[in-house]
């Protein structure tokens, strides 16, 4: 039967042809997660979010509920799927001192904004370049694929989190150094439109949307960098009774942040 035959119902043959001739939103999805950054995104947001789900799921699962051991099961094997997923976010962070080099050299060769600035991100770098191999190492014992104790395992997992943490406390400072030389170009661009040194309203405007823009990144890190510093106070901790919903919650709201800013960055 040819197509033309069928005219009036659909084809599962040619139900592409549903999407149209071009697919814009799909090819940019695509995009998204053929990268190392956009898949670890969406995976952060499972190891998160499930957190969140299972926590709900056990609160029903009361003694008085009828499907309580169902509702138990399925907790128990949505805990089963984020835990691999947080485990491979870790195996996805291999070649992270790489990058992290390279911006070393970068930084050391290129003008700063401010010689805190400057300081602050050299000390970042350092604690980066500490964290990395320390998770390394600690993803390695912890699959036994070298010899280490739990206990000298999870001591090297504890300071890992302690550098990373460090690093997240030092980007609150970056930011709010950034955030004073951004209100101070802000300033100084406000004096020259009034002044009439910028008249060219091309210029202006794209003056003005380039510190909106980056008011708004600022933003995002802001919230993102909240999101992690429980977290990685948490895990620094030997003994943390952080509740684990909470560690969902925060980290959560920084997956979405995250997702959001690479989503942007994507062509």
């Amino acid at each position: 039967m040819s197509e033309k035959a069928i005219t009036g119902s659909l084809n599962p043959l040619t139900i592409a042809k549903l999407l149209g001739p071009s697919t814009p939103l799909l090819d940019r999805v695509i995009r998204f997660l053929n990268t190392v950054r956009g898949t670890d995104k969406v995976l952060m947001n499972i190891q998160y979010w499930s957190k969140i789900v299972v926590w709900f799921l056990q609160r029903r699962a009361g003694p008085a509920s009828i499907k309580g051991p169902a509702v138990i099961t399925l907790a128990q094997h949505i805990k089963n799927f984020a835990g691999p997923v947080s485990d491979f976010r870790i195996l996805l962070r291999y070649y992270g001192l790489l990058p992290m080099i390279q911006y070393m050299a970068y930084l050391e060769h290129n003008p700063s904004p401010s010689r805190l600035h400057l300081n602050l991100e050299r000390i970042q770098n350092l604690s980066m370049v500490i964290y990395y191999p320390l998770e390394h190492l600690y993803w390695l014992g912890a699959h036994n694929a070298i010899s280490l104790s739990e206990k000298k395992t999870n001591s090297i997992g504890i300071w890992s989190c302690r550098f990373w943490a460090l690093w997240v406390v030092l980007e609150f400072g970056r930011i709010a150094e950034q955030y004073r030389l951004l209100k101070k170009k802000e300033t100084s661009l406000i004096k020259k439109i009034k002044d009439g040194e910028i008249t060219d309203q091309a210029e202006k405007q794209q003056q003005i949307a380039s510190i909106q823009s980056e008011k708004k990144s600022m933003l995002l890190g802001t919230v993102i960098n909240t999101g992690y510093l429980p977290l990685t106070v948490h895990w620094s901790l030997e003994n943390s009774t952080f509740p684990d919903v909470l560690v969902g919650l925060f980290g959560g709201i920084a997956a979405v942040c995250q997702v959001y800013a690479a989503w942007q960055a994507t062509p």
